[in-house]
């Protein structure tokens, strides 16, 4: 596997998961040590001149106005790690933990937080190692950015806190001895610069987003073999339709669909004496509703890779000259500033989550008109055998009513929900922390009511033999048929929902999904 090399440079989704869930080694560009001791050089410079800087030889927050002696910055650190672990509830995933280290550890290849070139060694090799800081997912109001999920991140720099190794949870300190690691003593700043920052919403949300990204293109795969099941018509999906509403997302929606129903035999079966003029909504209009979706994940994304690659501690330092002087001394600026808060990512993950929302709403439609006997073509009620006696996918629409139910309310923004807090100091938030969890949960929904359709969709073709559709949606029939039987009779379907679920999440229908 290709080595990820950091040098503090935008990261794609794909690099994140590839580190994040497929343990891509990961190295940092010998650039980015050179930025980051030549930044360090500076700290140590305004330490030994007694020059008085936030974050450095301060308090924190609201204690910002309080001057810490020489002699106290260790235990300066030290104090700020633990007291701002208190972080609450379920941990996060190990690929959400280690998305959280690549993402620390890109930030301080910048050269722009003032740390030693060891602390950054550390974070890489505890993504080597398999070391995954054990980190409560809640906590944190995005500003001055994920304080306490990084806290418990940097408490087992310091060899505390927990840790996952080797798929066992135990003391970090352990985590790091069978490691063959040290932990680290952290000096002035350093503390600081591992707990300001968004790696916890960035990678929450960048994680969320690439499995959304999954959801939708294997919408236009499920709503495409629902399409045919029901006998409907690809007419809307002409190309011409969408080159005169030219949004990217819709022009890509429609080309995949035609693409996927094209040879479809179902099709040709009802071509010449169709009784319908148009299709439902929620078949018709595919390309429209997924293509937005597309649109507005493409822009979420563009927002999650630029973070990626920020500074996003305080203060941040800044060296001017090239290199140093004769007498060894660098010249540059500490500058305190904002770039810790997670508007920007806040309010992406509110847009998301309402894109991601509307696209289950409109699978959960086409559900619906499978199940439907007042509205499915000539399909037995439910997709039963035996209407009446048996109850058929009756429930499984119920489900993917419920779930829909649940994103609608999560899918209210987060963005707008300021608290102040720290004294009034911080007075301003981002809560893009829940809107992070809120939108994994709904992508999670997502892929569960997606999942759904596959099962019903697989079964309603059953009732058209012995026609068949295209090759790409007969060989994502078979798919579905490899994780889960057909329904002959009533049965508990709550298994194969969780399977489909799986198969949706572990990429089992990407070939399909242009």
């Amino acid at each position: 596997m290709q080595t990820l090399v950091l040098n503090g440079q935008p990261l794609a989704l794909a690099d994140i998961e590839a580190v994040s869930i497929s343990a891509c080694p990961v190295a940092v560009d010998p650039a980015a040590f050179a930025r980051v001791s030549k930044s360090r050089k500076l700290i140590e410079q305004i330490l030994a001149a007694g020059q008085t800087v936030y974050g450095v030889n301060t308090g924190f927050g609201k204690l910002s106005d309080v001057r810490i002696p020489p002699e106290k910055l260790a235990e300066l650190q030290i104090n700020l790690v633990r007291s701002h672990a208190g972080g609450v509830g379920q941990p996060l995933s190990e690929a959400e933990s280690r998305a959280m280290v690549l993402l620390r550890a890109n930030v301080l290849a910048r050269g722009c937080s003032g740390v030693r070139p060891e602390l950054l060694q550390l974070l890489v090799a505890l993504l080597n190692a398999g070391v995954h800081p054990v980190i409560p997912e809640k906590g944190s109001v995005g500003a001055s950015g994920d304080l306490a999920p990084l806290a418990h991140l940097a408490l087992v720099v310091i060899g505390e806190g927990e840790a996952f190794y080797g798929g066992q949870r135990m003391q970090g300190s352990e985590a790091l001895r069978r490691a063959g690691l040290e932990p680290l003593q952290l000096t002035a700043k350093e503390g600081l610069a591992l707990l300001n920052g968004t790696q916890a919403m960035t990678a929450v949300g960048a994680l969320a987003v690439a499995r959304g990204r999954r959801v939708v293109r294997l919408c236009d795969l499920a709503g495409a073999m629902s399409l045919d099941a029901l006998m409907g018509t690809p007419a809307a999906f002409d190309p011409r339709i969408h080159e005169v509403r030219p949004h990217p997302g819709q022009i890509a929606s429609a080309l995949h669909l035609m693409d996927l129903l094209n040879g479809s035999e179902i099709r040709e079966s009802h071509r010449d004496h169709d009784s319908r003029v148009q299709d439902a909504y929620c078949l018709r209009c595919m390309p429209q509703v997924h293509g937005a979706v597309r649109g507005v994940l493409e822009h979420v994304t563009g927002v999650l890779e630029i973070e990626a690659g920020s500074a996003t501690d305080n203060p941040l330092v800044f060296p001017t000259s090239k290199s140093a002087g004769q007498d060894g001394l660098v010249e540059g600026d500490v500058i305190s500033g904002g770039n810790f808060h997670g508007a920007p990512l806040a309010y992406a993950f509110d847009y998301a989550a309402l894109a991601i929302t509307d696209l289950a709403g409109i699978t959960e439609r086409r559900i619906d008109r499978l199940l439907n006997p007042d509205i499915n073509e000539g399909l037995p009620a439910f997709l039963s055998n035996d209407p009446g006696l048996s109850s058929g996918f009756m429930i499984a629409q119920i489900v993917a009513a419920a779930l829909i139910n649940e994103c609608q309310v999560l899918s209210h923004p987060s963005s707008t929900g300021n608290i102040p807090t720290d004294g009034g100091k911080e007075d301003h938030v981002s809560m893009g922390m829940t809107g992070a969890l809120k939108l994994r949960q709904i992508v999670e929904h997502a892929e569960r009511i997606v999942a759904i359709e596959l099962m019903c969709a697989a079964q309603a073709f059953e009732f058209r033999r012995p026609l068949r559709s295209s090759r790409d949606i007969e060989a994502a029939h078979a798919a579905v048929r490899e994780i889960i039987p057909r329904l002959e009779k009533d049965r508990v379907l709550a298994p194969d929902i969780d399977a489909l679920s799986q198969a949706v999440r572990a990429g089992k229908f990407d070939a399909w999904c242009a």
